[in-house]
């Protein structure tokens, strides 16, 4: 790659500004003089590398206010005397960690002490200020003149870049091109440089719910024969090692899962209303549904449990997968037209809650908190604690005893109040009617402030000189090309409700409906194929997906998501999610040009 000369690129430079962002171009400040550069380097006690003297004979930096010249996160260049002023105070922030670096030696200084005496901040960063930015270092030797990036909360690190030519040269072949400048794309809008992100995602990324398909659920095997007991003719005793305690058997942990009741509906119905899989339907033990939920079968989907209890109510309790029975979308389904009542351990606390027909009865629940008692304290009552100041800890106790409890004394008053009767412990090698979950989606909040300003775009202006009509059918392209940005545009069921939302027709977007199991769906391969990456960590095979498809599937979710707010919430709100999400970094002019039709 050619890398120009500081003045070769200033020219270009200059020359994109003023075609394209005339506003920043107006804001670039005359060059420094050199009796200025002289007294800084005197003050300093250093002299600046060739670059930067090139480049603010060219431009004494810039002027500090809106529009101006940023190098991104970068913030904008420095003149001669906010290089000063930065790096006396960074000089002045750096001497308390004088006597660490110490033993570092001169190239071990340049990249990572705090401040090094010979290092010049030629930028303000994000907040404009010395609080981070691109320094170059001023010491003769190998890294004379390289750039390097400090962030007050990370440290320093150097850049690609040796020079500030380099820097400068790649800077104006970005602008030129349209390219990628250290990950971001500068470009031009209403007369000013700004920046975005152009992104692109995989257009078929790999499905982890196909790769669960073509896995076997796994089974329990049977169980072995237990093996015949030694006989003793009294002059020995039968000593057995393992699965007892240092002092006598452990105790096994009680069965208390997260339980939902449902009056009125059969364990099928129940299913129905928490989303199961048709295809995964089946009577299973608890060990076996806990078996499977593990395994690449379930691709990380939710696996409940269902039965009757007592008097005309269904139960069900959850065996793996995230947690879904304390949500408010699922209480919601489960009540609808009927009553739910949820007994919930978690730690410390035990909760009932109680919803009638989607509506919380706060006064039916309960609520219990109880401390933590395995802990280990000395004689005198203080934590006993080990060399790394860490608590000792009893190993097989129950962290909650008073929990525990009161989760058994809960589930006693549902029987007495609502004439539930339940044993958790009966159940556990009972086939119950079981199945995996296709989660459903989680309500859309509702806009809890005005639309102002999205990836610098001022949206709450166009927003207050648009008609609502013509404003909706420009968001509706912006969601269309969202849609073929993200490939979900290629799904039947989506396909024909962005044409639909493009000529402002309604959209059936019913629960259970083919559009809603879609986006389900989606929002499920995202988050399997999440699970098979973080399981991978831990594994020596590689995952059977990659990032690149976890990035495409959440963009698929994003953008199906974008279109459940375009239809149910007000168009500002959802206009400032579709273009939030847009992959385009031209998504500017296309909205410009959509409003002008």
């Amino acid at each position: 790659m050619i890398t120009f000369t500081v003045e070769e690129s200033w020219d270009r430079i200059e020359s994109w500004l003023a075609r394209h962002a005339p506003v920043t171009f107006g804001l670039l400040r005359p060059p420094a003089v050199l009796p200025d550069i002289a007294a800084a380097e005197l003050r300093l006690g250093l002299a600046f590398p060739p670059d930067l003297r090139g480049s603010l004979l060219r431009h004494d930096g810039v002027e500090l206010q809106d529009g101006t010249l940023r190098l991104d996160y970068y913030g904008p260049l420095s003149g001669v005397g906010e290089i000063v002023r930065s790096t006396e105070f960074l000089r002045d922030v750096g001497k308390d960690l004088a006597e660490e670096e110490a033993e570092l030696n001169e190239e071990e200084r340049d990249e990572y002490a705090y401040w090094p005496h010979e290092r010049l901040l030629v930028t303000l960063g994000i907040g404009w200020q010395a609080s981070d930015g691109l320094f170059l270092v001023t010491r003769p030797g190998p890294h004379h003149g390289r750039v390097g990036r400090y962030f007050d909360e990370t440290g320093s690190a150097f850049t690609s870049w040796s020079g500030l030519r380099h820097l400068l040269s790649d800077f104006a072949t970005a602008l030129e091109n349209g390219l990628s400048f250290d990950g971001r794309i500068p470009l031009a809008h209403e007369g000013r440089l700004i920046w975005d992100d152009g992104r692109t995602v995989v257009a078929d990324p790999v499905s982890a719910l196909d790769v669960a398909a073509g896995a076997p659920e796994p089974q329990v095997p049977a169980a072995e024969p237990a093996p015949p007991v030694p006989q003793t003719d009294g002059a020995y005793a039968v000593i057995a090692f393992g699965g007892s305690g240092l002092f006598g058997p452990e105790t096994a942990p009680p069965v208390q899962p997260d339980v939902v009741f449902v009056a009125g509906i059969d364990p099928g119905e129940l299913l129905d209303r928490l989303g199961s899989v048709p295809a995964t339907v089946g009577p299973r033990s608890r060990e076996q549904a806990r078996l499977s939920a593990g395994a690449p079968w379930a691709a990380h989907r939710p696996m409940v449990r269902a039965g009757s209890c007592g008097d005309g109510w269904s139960y069900a309790t959850q065996e793996g997968g995230d947690a879904q029975f304390g949500r408010p979308e699922v209480l919601g389904r489960l009540s609808r037209g009927t009553r739910v009542v949820r007994l919930a351990k978690q730690g410390y606390e035990v909760r009932v809650t109680v919803v009638e027909d989607g509506t919380e009865r706060p006064e039916a629940g309960h609520r219990v908190e109880s401390p933590r008692e395995d802990y280990v304290t000395g004689p005198d009552g203080q934590p006993a604690l080990g060399r790394d100041g860490q608590q000792w800890q009893r190993i097989g106790v129950d962290p909650w005893p008073g929990s525990t409890a009161a989760y058994a004394r809960l589930l006693a008053g549902l029987t007495a109040e609502y004439g539930i009767s339940w044993n958790p412990t009966d159940d556990a090698a009972a086939p119950l009617a079981s199945a995996l979950l296709l989660p459903v989606l989680d309500e859309v909040p509702e806009a809890r402030h005005p639309v102002t300003v999205v990836r610098d775009f001022d949206l709450g202006a166009i927003v207050e000189r648009t008609q609502p009509e013509r404003l909706r059918s420009a968001m509706a392209s912006q969601l269309a090309r969202l849609a073929s940005e993200t490939a979900i545009d290629g799904y039947p069921e989506i396909a024909p409700a962005l044409e639909q939302a493009g000529r402002g027709e309604p959209v059936d977007l019913t629960a259970d409906g083919a559009l809603d199991l879609r986006m389900r769906t989606i929002r499920a391969e995202a988050r399997a194929v999440r699970g098979l990456l973080d399981a991978a960590r831990h594994q020596p095979d590689p995952a059977p997906v990659t990032t690149a498809d976890l990035a495409a599937w959440h963009g698929r979710d994003a953008a199906a998501g974008a279109l459940r707010r375009f239809l149910l919430l007000p168009l500002p709100a959802a206009a400032e999610t579709i273009l939030s999400l847009r992959l385009s970094v031209h998504w500017r002019d296309e909205l410009a040009a959509d409003l002008a039709d």
